[in-house]
């Protein structure tokens, strides 16, 4: 399943002032698939990562999380800054921002600094919603829908490329380069667009930006998953890690005041008292913190040497056995729409938890050939974007005509967040079970976190079942 990808709500007819070519729309092509293969690098690559970084399971979450945190921030203003100040424009700078990123964790010699080449990479999440602005504004109707679907097509395309190829470049080469590699490769697709994508005029508008908000939100998650991580650690005294938790809830209530008061808030927190978004927002939630519960740990047993629980698998080996989940999680986005139109969004969801739920369980017990594991991805990267997808659509089409933008990237982040807090529960229950003695996490800790995956995922059918009205029917 791709986190990033918008579901693009169809324009009126125009008729363009200027006809993008095959060239252009090729290049922002391209372009989606080097940010896609750049996204996706460090999943199969997380525990050659933490073995090269000497970093806890805790502390390697924090890796792929600080992407998806910026991710969730800059997907609510793109769309806007784009309209501003032309989506060309803003589409060159962030993949200024994107290559300066890559560049530095090609080079990062410790985890601060490949942090804050993550940081920088999270912009690229904007890339998507700027393209639906350029080749809407420069096709036709039927021709930008073909277009949009390229872009996403590929950008998820890049996706699997990324889970294949990061094993064979890291161990080939080093882990430097499979970083540096997509990286080279946006910044020739970017030289590419700015040659040939005609300028964009800018839209007036008196909105502003909700920086504010912007920057409490990730504030919030930052505070949140670093308390995580020192509870777990051990590295700090009680009395710190409490101070870390009283900030994030600080931040959490100052972003909430903030955005309920904000002109033009950059998460329109008014739409949850509506039915429709606190249902779909809560099951998008519980869904994909049980997702991304799963993408943390199956790579990280994979690793684990071969004595009793483990198989010991290389980066390569790795990526392979999570390519069949990749390839289901891309189908799924396709997929989730058609379900929900033709069975109902409830019994779609219902069959994806009740899915997600018995195959985290069934793995706590049953961890023992590779083939399991490849199979619990598969069935959960489906279950979780068939789900997601669903809601997604269902959500659209539930709300205001005026308010589907403002729910679906409402629906959108709330996605996002819930990967990323998922990744940092499952990295902190690993380094809570981690043995001084050999330094890995027990097999415990593994059972403890399908089980708990499991559960969370079971609360799903409960809210589910709970909910008489709204978007869940």
């Amino acid at each position: 399943m791709s986190e990033a990808v918008l579901s693009p709500v169809s324009p009126a007819p125009h008729v363009p002032s200027v006809r993008l070519g095959k060239l252009s729309i090729g290049a922002l092509g391209f372009l989606a698939l080097a940010l896609g293969t750049l996204q996706s690098v460090v999943e199969p690559a997380l525990p050659l990562l933490q073995r090269e970084l000497g970093v806890s399971p805790a502390e390697g979450a924090l890796v792929a999380n600080t992407l998806l945190i910026t991710g969730a921030v800059v997907t609510p203003v793109a769309g806007k800054l784009g309209d501003r100040y032309g989506g060309k424009r803003v589409l060159v700078w962030l993949m200024a921002v994107v290559s300066a990123g890559g560049l530095l964790a090609g080079l990062a010699p410790n985890l601060p600094v490949l942090l804050l080449g993550q940081v920088l990479q999270g912009v690229m999440v904007g890339a998507l919603p700027l393209s639906f602005i350029l080749v809407r504004k420069h096709l036709t109707t039927g021709a930008s829908q073909v277009a949009i679907g390229l872009v996403v097509a590929l950008f998820t395309g890049g996706g699997i490329v990324g889970t294949a190829v990061a094993g064979p470049i890291a161990e080939g080469m080093s882990w430097h380069w499979m970083f540096a590699l997509p990286t080279i490769a946006i910044i020739a697709a970017t030289s590419v667009v700015t040659r040939l994508m005609p300028h964009d005029p800018p839209i007036r508008s008196v909105d502003r930006i909700d920086w504010a908000g912007a920057v409490l939100l990730s504030g919030t998650l930052l505070a949140f998953m670093l308390g995580l991580v020192t509870a777990t650690s051990g590295g700090l005294p009680p009395f710190a890690v409490g101070a870390l938790a009283a900030v994030a809830v600080a931040l959490a209530t100052a972003w909430v005041v903030v955005e309920r008061r904000a002109a033009s808030p950059m998460v329109d927190l008014r739409m949850l008292a509506k039915p429709a978004m606190w249902q779909a927002c809560v099951l998008t939630l519980v869904i994909t913190v049980s997702l991304g519960m799963v993408l943390f740990l199956l790579p990280q047993l994979f690793a684990i040497p071969g004595d009793g629980y483990g198989f010991g698998a290389s980066t390569t080996d790795i990526g392979l056995f999570l390519l069949p989940g990749a390839i289901a999680g891309a189908l799924s986005d396709s997929v989730g729409g058609i379900a929900a139109r033709r069975f109902g969004s409830r019994a779609v969801i219902l069959v994806g938890t009740l899915v997600t739920a018995v195959t985290m369980f069934a793995l706590a017990s049953l961890h023992t050939a590779a083939w399991q594991l490849v199979l619990a991805k598969v069935l959960t990267a489906f279950a979780a974007g068939v789900g997601t997808t669903a809601l997604l659509a269902r959500t659209a089409t539930a709300v205001e005509a005026e308010d589907t933008g403002i729910a679906t990237s409402l629906l959108v982040v709330t996605r996002v967040i819930g990967v990323a807090l998922g990744v940092q529960i499952g990295g902190a229950i690993l380094a809570a079970g981690t043995g001084s003695a050999t330094g890995l996490p027990a097999e415990s800790a593994f059972v403890t976190g399908f089980a708990v995956a499991g559960l969370i995922s079971a609360i799903s059918l409960l809210v589910v079942r709970s909910a008489k009205s709204g978007v869940v029917r």
